[in-house]
């Protein structure tokens, strides 16, 4: 299982202490870190297909300030996919109007046939990579139909259809960005916490310092701006259930990467 962290805030956060314990946690995850910094439309991205603890780099970039109001970072236990640059998270397109997508994912898509036209579109080869894939022919697909950019309360609609066509038996956690909306979906039990202080809202799959953290909303999207709520979703009902057959279909899948 990967890990996610993340933060939507009114304004920057000085956040060194927080990234370097989730990024210790590198030991049991250790195909992949990445972050993703947010100005406006515009994506600073910093990843590598290397173990957290062990990427001079990373340590070095811990040492200087990180002081942001909005980014996600992701650590890799690769399930699907190889162990490339390409399948390391998180992920960024572009829509038709340039508007910039960024996605983080902690999961495994099981069953979704929607998905699988995408395995020959996409750079990489995770499931993670073709929900973005997915998300941006939709919102191309609505956007040319509308001949204009969609509004944000337009793409959080799409978004959240989006999610309840896919959540069912598939394990969807994941963080989202679009310039403007911050994204944050969980459908299984314990797997993502938030921290929420006034104009702040952090988001971590394992609770981090000495925060006070609370489960997220199981089953339903939600967005937030400048660390506030502003949309949720729909309560699609899809929780996920750890099952044998899913665990033998993972070690099958991870004993041939």
């Amino acid at each position: 299982m990967c890990e996610l962290f993340g933060i939507s805030a009114s304004k920057k956060q000085m956040l060194n202490v927080l990234l370097g314990e989730f990024f210790s946690h590198g030991i049991e995850h250790p195909h992949g870190w990445g972050m993703a910094f947010f100005y406006g439309n515009a994506v600073s991205l910093e990843k590598q297909p290397e173990n957290s603890c062990k990427s001079s780099y990373l340590k070095q970039r811990l040492r200087t300030p990180i002081e942001t109001d909005r980014m996600i970072a992701h650590i890799r236990l690769a399930t699907r996919g190889g162990m490339e640059y390409e399948d390391t998270h998180p992920f960024v397109k572009r829509d038709n109007y340039n508007r910039v997508w960024t996605l983080a994912h902690n999961g495994t898509i099981f069953e979704c046939e929607k998905l699988d036209s995408f395995i020959h579109v996409q750079h990489g080869r995770t499931d993670s990579e073709r929900i973005l894939c997915y998300i941006i022919s939709k919102i191309n697909k609505a956007q040319e139909k509308k001949n204009a950019p969609l509004l944000k309360e337009e793409r959080f609609q799409l978004v959240d259809e989006i999610l309840c066509e896919i959540s069912s038996e598939n394990k969807i956690n994941l963080i989202l960005d679009d310039g403007e909306l911050y994204y944050v979906h969980t459908n299984y039990k314990d797997s993502l916490f938030q921290c929420h202080k006034e104009g702040i809202t952090m988001f971590s799959t394992k609770p981090l310092g000495r925060e006070c953290w609370e489960n997220v909303p199981m089953n339903r999207l939600l967005a937030y701006q400048k660390g506030q709520l502003c949309y949720t979703g729909t309560n699609h009902g899809c929780e996920f259930f750890d099952s044998e057959e899913k665990m033998r279909l993972l070690f099958l899948d991870y004993a041939v990467l």
